[in-house]
C-alpha cells in the first residue's frame, strides 16, 4: 500500500482539541472496497452521539448513542430504524495471540500492523493526539457492535470464516484506535480508508435524532 499522507496536515490536527458544548467534530474519510469506486464517509461527534453517513444530512445514517451504548441504523428506504445493543462476548479462544506492531512515523504519528497467525489483518498510520473524543467514539461504536459481529461470524459458513474478522471486529476491535486517529488504513479484505479532513462545526441537534414517525426495531439477539 502506498502511504499518501501529509505530515504538515497531521501537525495541524493537534490543535483541534475537543469540541465545545455548541460544536460538533466533523471528520471526512475516503473509503474504498475492492472493485468499487471510492466513497465519502462523514463522521460527526458530540459528547452524547456519533453519526456516520455519506455526507448527506437527509440520507441513511448510523447513530451511536454514547450514553445508552446502542447503535441505530436509520434506513429511509425501509422506513425503519434498527437498534443494536451491546452484548457479552464469549471468552477468547485458546491460543489467541494477535500481534500489534507499532513503529514511529512522521512527527506525532505511528505506523501499525495487526497480525493474527502471520496474516496482516489491518495496517495503517495513526495520529496520536488528533481528535481524541472522536477516536473514543469510534472505539465505542465497535465495542457495541462486537457481539453482533461475532454472531455473524459464527453463523457464517466455515469456508468464509476468517480470524482477521474476529481481530478487526470482535476481540481486538479497538486495539488500533488506542494508537490515535486513523489517517490511513488497509484491511486484509482490501478495503481502504484515507483521512481527508477534520473540522469543528456548529452543533445541529436534528442530525442526531431518529426521524419523527420512523419505527425502531431491536435487532435479533
Amino acid at each position: 500500500m502506498k502511504w499518501l499522507w501529509d505530515g504538515l496536515l497531521v501537525i495541524g490536527l493537534f490543535g483541534m482539541g475537543a469540541a465545545g458544548a455548541a460544536d460538533m467534530i466533523a471528520l471526512r474519510y475516503i473509503d474504498a472496497d475492492p472493485g468499487d469506486p471510492p466513497y465519502l464517509t462523514r463522521i460527526l461527534v458530540t459528547p452524547d452521539f456519533m453519526r456516520m453517513d455519506d455526507g448527506s444530512d437527509g440520507g441513511d445514517f448510523v447513530l451511536l448513542d454514547r450514553r445508552q451504548q446502542r447503535v441505530i441504523n436509520v434506513m429511509h428506504g425501509n422506513q425503519l430504524a434498527m437498534v443494536f445493543s451491546a452484548g457479552a462476548l464469549p471468552p477468547k479462544p485458546a491460543g489467541w495471540k494477535p500481534v500489534l506492531d507499532v513503529k514511529p512515523a512522521a512527527r506525532g504519528t505511528r505506523r501499525f500492523s495487526l497480525t493474527v497467525k502471520g496474516v496482516t489483518c489491518s495496517e495503517g498510520v495513526a495520529a496520536r493526539r488528533a481528535a481524541p473524543d472522536a477516536v473514543r467514539a469510534m472505539a465505542e461504536l465497535k465495542a457495541v457492535l462486537a457481539s453482533m459481529q461475532y454472531r455473524v461470524w459464527k453463523d457464517s459458513p466455515s469456508a468464509i470464516q476468517h480470524d482477521c474478522d474476529l481481530a478487526n471486529l470482535v476481540w481486538e476491535s479497538g486495539a488500533t484506535l488506542k494508537l490515535g486517529l486513523p489517517l490511513e488504513e488497509r484491511e486484509f479484505t482490501g478495503r481502504t480508508r484515507q483521512f481527508e479532513s477534520e473540522s469543528k462545526q456548529p452543533l445541529q441537534p436534528e442530525l442526531f435524532r431518529v426521524p419523527d414517525g420512523m419505527p425502531s426495531v431491536d435487532a435479533p439477539s
